[in-house]
């Protein structure tokens, strides 16, 4: 007697999931508390070990269960059991959410990678270009504010410093730089204006 207990256990095992299975395309939301309870653990556990981090395998294993609910029949208790079913779909997904990965780590090297070379090279020119347009328009100044700007701007003083190597007062040296910079701005203005016209 005791043996063909053993020899049943199987047969019942699969009853029991063609049951569960059936209850799962009926709805029965008790169904899937039922098979979440049963194998909750061993889907989180065989996606952690195949990705490797736990965020990502909680997100593969609510997966695995939203599609379980979404398709219950899917699941053909004749081809295999549940548990075979659910190690399969978590496997596939772990590895597909790591090839996705693999792929957008990728994309993003290789995005980040070219653009800055030619965003270089392009901000190097236009810095070429602003600074000559610069210069030119800091030498068309009056001498005196000419004077003043290289000294803040291409040489690094402060107003005070300006003041004191010109010999003149602290408010002339803050006078002189607003003007010039208003001018060096009305230089300029026109430029950028045409370049997004």
């Amino acid at each position: 007697m005791g043996g063909s207990l053993v020899t049943d256990r199987p047969a019942l095992a699969a009853q029991a999931e063609r049951l569960l299975g059936r209850r799962l395309c009926a709805g029965d939301e008790s169904a899937l508390g039922e098979v979440y309870d049963q194998f909750g653990s061993f889907v989180f556990g065989l996606a952690l070990r195949v990705i490797g981090d736990r965020a990502a395998a909680e997100d593969v294993a609510q997966d695995v269960f939203v599609g379980l609910w979404e398709r219950p029949e899917r699941f053909d208790p004749d081809r295999g059991s549940l548990r075979a079913y659910l190690g399969t779909l978590t496997h596939r997904r772990s590895v597909d959410l790591i090839r996705r990965e693999e792929a957008r780590r990728r994309r993003e090297t290789k995005t980040a990678a070219e653009p800055r070379a030619e965003r270089r090279s392009d901000d190097d020119a236009l810095a070429r270009v602003a600074s000559d347009e610069v210069r030119h328009a800091v030498a068309s100044l009056p001498p005196a504010q000419r004077e003043a700007v290289e000294l803040a701007y291409f040489r690094g003083h402060t107003y005070r410093q300006v003041a004191t190597a010109l010999g003149i007062p602290e408010g002339t040296a803050k006078s002189r730089l607003r003007l010039a910079l208003a001018r060096v701005s009305e230089l300029l203005t026109p430029d950028l204006s045409e370049q997004w016209a």
